[in-house]
């Protein structure tokens, strides 16, 4: 990855899988036709399992490696089956990190107001359903005094996460494991689970259909492109704006 002049770090759900059906194809097959020089990170708070059905099943490229369950897992794409497998060396901080309290954390969430549980059984989180009406915000006052982090994002989805692990500090893990030079990385994103990979100073884009508060909390981030068009409509502008790959004449 590190030979690669341009890799896009990005978001699923409204970004990369969001924007027209056209925009989608363009983006796609732009991306396909130049592995040699565009590498693919997905960065997301969706499970491997996801990615491998999501990629197997359509057009959507395979990316090079994963950020995923909002930055608790970090893995590489394996074998001719395409599998995605954790990488243990960038995972140890975070195991320790969450010292296996899932039930703990289910246990103290039980009956808090707003918050439904998700059944998928991640490895490093617990994440639940987030109704607004109904939250009275307790649920972040009692995890963050247990030494947890919460995130909240799109009014929809609540997540209770390792202290410090994000999608943004998981990223520039594996990216510096990569040795990859940060000014040939693009992040994309459209909610607040996205705001931490625009804290990495890294240059970015949140894309026209990106929750009203993470746009509020983007002021001082200069490196911030905000596209006119959503989803992979986005991703593409910000291509063009930032002249990625444009000496060799292959801006999207």
């Amino acid at each position: 990855m590190k030979d690669k002049q341009f890799i896009l770090a990005t978001d699923l759900d409204g970004t990369f899988l969001g924007g027209s059906d056209s925009d989608r194809a363009a983006l796609y097959r732009w991306i396909e036709s130049r592995r040699a020089e565009v590498g693919l990170i997905f960065v997301t708070g969706r499970e491997p399992q996801f990615i491998e059905q999501l990629c197997g099943d359509s057009a959507v490229p395979w990316p090079d490696y994963v950020i995923g369950d909002v930055g608790t897992t970090i893995a590489e794409i394996v074998g001719a089956t395409k599998k995605v497998r954790p990488l243990a060396a960038l995972e140890t901080e975070i195991a320790e990190l969450w010292n296996d309290n899932g039930n703990r954390v289910r246990a103290l969430l039980d009956s808090a107001a707003g918050l439904t549980l998700q059944d998928t059984p991640f490895r490093y989180r617990v994440s639940y359903h987030f109704d607004p009406k109904a939250y009275d915000g307790e649920a972040e006052k009692l995890v963050h005094r247990h030494g947890f982090d919460s995130l909240i994002s799109a009014d929809q989805f609540f997540d209770v996460l390792p202290p410090g692990v994000s999608k943004g500090p998981s990223l520039k893990r594996l990216l510096d494991h990569l040795a990859v030079d940060d000014r040939n990385v693009l992040v994309a994103g459209d909610t607040l689970n996205d705001l931490s990979l625009f804290e990495t100073g890294l240059r970015g884009v949140a894309v026209s259909n990106s929750e009203p508060a993470l746009i509020a909390r983007l002021n001082n981030h200069p490196n911030t492109y905000r596209a006119s068009l959503p989803g992979t409509g986005g991703i593409a502008e910000a291509i063009r704006h930032f002249e990625f790959l444009s000496e060799a004449g292959e801006t999207v």
